[in-house]
């Protein structure tokens, strides 16, 4: 059987982590990108023994790096068939009169240019085929502000206004685009979010259940798996105690 072959951004933890194990499930050979080695060689030796892998070390808001890395893929992993551009990111939870720059410019260069940078590396070899899948995380962000977000919630409604896009100029062609808007997930989101502040990290996910990684990973292996002529375009996906970005259900 000719598997086809999933490139995963932010591979090493999370979302990415359990979307390139579930993908692994569905048959997919993987390219797994991440900044951590030791996070990605662990999920290798995790992966189904059919399944092929390629590691991509990088850092999304390196474009020289990126389209270095892409380019140095072997031969057998060259023809991406899906790009799940998962890395992202929330640096602080401030007003924004108060919130430095460099959480500004951290969410602007991984959210919304290392999505750019990976797809412009990535989708030649589709056009050249005529046919791939391309797959943007975003966030609930996306679709409304909250207070002391409004930056990583730009960023996240830039990569909604991406994926529109490239879903018209990629039109003609046959080649898919879709966005999964996850709401709270317990990953270490929060933790990053926080600095490392791990008790109040915590406080985000107490009182309810949260949606896990694999939640997302199983909702990315079905809309990966539709029929040619269906496209999952844009779904928001959130867990039940959660109305909005700020309306949370917590039995505390």
């Amino acid at each position: 059987m000719n598997r086809k072959i999933a490139l995963v951004t932010g591979a090493s933890s999370g979302i990415g982590r359990a979307t390139a194990l579930r993908l692994a499930e569905e048959g997919f050979n993987l390219v797994i990108c991440g900044r951590r080695k030791e996070q990605l060689d662990q999920l290798q030796k995790e992966l189904p023994s059919d399944c092929q892998s390629h590691q991509l070390l990088f850092d999304v808001r390196d474009q020289a790096e990126v389209f270095k890395a892409i380019e140095s893929l072997p031969h057998n992993f060259k023809s991406v068939d899906l790009l799940i551009n998962n890395a992202g990111n929330a640096h602080g939870l401030d007003p924004f009169q108060e919130a430095p720059l460099d959480d500004f410019n951290a969410m602007i260069d991984i959210n919304i240019k290392g999505l750019l940078y990976v797809s412009k590396a990535v989708l030649p070899t589709m056009l050249d085929r005529n046919n791939g899948h391309i797959i943007n995380i975003g966030s609930t962000a996306a679709k409304e502000v909250y207070p002391n977000g409004s930056v990583y919630c730009a960023s996240k409604a830039g990569v909604d206004a991406i994926t529109k896009g490239m879903q018209l100029d990629l039109n003609k062609t046959d080649i898919k685009v879709g966005a999964i808007h996850p709401g709270l997930v317990q990953t270490n989101f929060s933790e990053v979010r926080f600095k490392g502040d791990q008790q109040r990290a915590d406080q985000v996910y107490k009182g309810f259940k949260a949606l896990q990684a694999e939640d997302i990973a199983d909702i990315i292996a079905f809309v990966v798996t539709r029929p040619f002529h269906v496209n999952i375009a844009d779904l928001v996906v959130m867990p039940t105690a959660q109305a909005n970005s700020v309306t949370v259900n917590k039995k505390l």
